[in-house]
């Protein structure tokens, strides 16, 4: 009998990053994929199709097939721009000077405050857009640049309504605790009151983001103002992140860890206990080599030692308006293997499987195999480890959002 399907793929190669699959992409050349209800129904080698009618046939001319990127990492809501930040930057301060100066997340927390709705949404849209042009189909989305509960509302209504006007999937993490507002000078604690009894249950409520992160660090918030954080967001049955070890070792991935967070990210001061513990708890490591980059630090994560431990590494933008104002996720690829030396293989394991698994949507994306979102891209390369090697002139010749061609956006 002749099975019926919406969409049929043939002559691509496939880069499925299926780990039961041999080699670093899970490659299956001379493939075919059959797509049906937006989810992947068949793939394989091309002469082992089955008999099927498709509605629409298209001829991959030899090209290879991605899963769609991920970006699941991002802060890409907010007001105003951090430019003169830069330029101090350059001329010898550090992050955390400017910051304790008035300077880093409170000075976009007043330009965010300050933004209308429609405000925010314009400004925010392109930055989505530029990730999308890349084969970017599913993007994480914080908060964390109000601090107070209007504008928190305010920006999770913002990623939620980019999220209906773009064929992109959209994920939402409230970060509330990413810095103290100035209202709340001396008063950590309290702040942290405000965020475990108000802030989260209304956001909750509405249902407005997927997941609760923090900000654990010197210039932010201690280990034990996180556990609160993180104890308040169980109560309210949201997975947490943190933001953990950029800028000194604080405990903060072994909280997370020892709470199964879904992501530590950063990294860079963690030990190796602590990679132990990630290892154990099955929590992915976040690294995010444009933060690194843009704020010239000099130690990186531990990524051979993760590695030998067998941790997830996913890889992120980290966009946002401080540390990193980058907007592409292929550059980030690049920045992971020469930065940080991942092969060509993890850096995209890192924007596909282990950025789902980061998300806690392994069960849906992130490779291409039967079951699965039929969110691909199509690429005009001869090898996959362009990908990480080309930046700029390599763009997608096909874009599919649940079997749906978007490359227009």
């Amino acid at each position: 009998m002749t099975e019926r399907c919406d969409l049929l793929i043939t002559n691509v190669n496939a880069a499925t990053m299926d780990p039961s699959i041999a080699g670093g992409y899970g490659a299956v050349e001379d493939a075919a994929v059959a797509v049906t209800g937006g989810k992947i129904v068949w793939l394989g080698p091309r002469r082992e199709l089955p008999d099927c009618a498709p509605d629409e046939v298209i001829d991959g001319e030899g090209q290879w097939l991605t899963p769609g990127l991920i970006d699941c990492h991002t802060h890409l809501v907010y007001g105003g721009h951090r430019a003169g930040e830069f330029a101090r930057r350059l001329g010898g301060e550090s992050y955390e000077e400017v910051a304790r100066a008035g300077g880093g997340i409170i000075s976009t927390v007043r330009a965010t405050r300050d933004a209308s709705a429609e405000e925010l949404y314009r400004l925010s849209e392109p930055r989505l857009r530029a990730l999308m042009s890349e084969g970017v189909t599913t993007v994480e989305i914080k908060s964390g640049y109000g601090l107070d509960l209007d504008t928190e509302l305010k920006q999770l209504r913002t990623a939620r309504r980019l999220a209906q006007h773009n064929p992109v999937e959209i994920v939402t993490t409230c970060l509330a605790a990413h810095a103290l507002p100035p209202e709340y000078d001396g008063r950590a604690d309290e702040y942290i009151d405000l965020i475990c009894e108000q802030i989260l249950p209304v956001v909750a409520r509405e249902q407005l983001a997927d997941a609760v992160d923090m900000f654990c660090e010197t210039i932010g918030f201690t280990v034990e103002q996180c556990q609160r954080v993180i104890d308040a967001a169980r109560k309210l049955d949201l997975p947490v992140k943190v933001h953990a070890e950029q800028l000194a070792r604080t405990g903060a991935t072994a909280m997370a860890a020892k709470a199964s967070a879904l992501s530590v990210d950063h990294i860079e001061y963690i030990s190796d206990a602590d990679v132990l513990a990630m290892a154990e708890s099955g929590t992915v490591a976040v690294l995010l080599p444009g933060a690194f980059y843009t704020l010239r630090e000099t130690q990186a994560p531990p990524v051979k030692k993760l590695r030998e431990a067998g941790v997830c590494m996913a890889l992120s933008t980290d966009l946002n308006p401080g540390s990193c104002p980058i907007g592409s996720l292929r550059l980030m690829m690049n920045m992971g293997c020469n930065l940080f030396g991942l092969t060509p293989a993890e850096a995209l394991a890192g924007v596909t499987r282990a950025a789902a698994r980061a998300l806690g949507l392994c069960c849906s994306r992130g490779v291409l195999r039967p079951g699965q979102r039929a969110d691909m891209v199509l690429w005009p390369m001869d090898t996959p480890d362009q990908l990480a090697y080309e930046i700029g002139a390599l763009k997608p010749a096909q874009i599919f959002l649940g079997g749906k061609d978007v490359t227009a956006g």
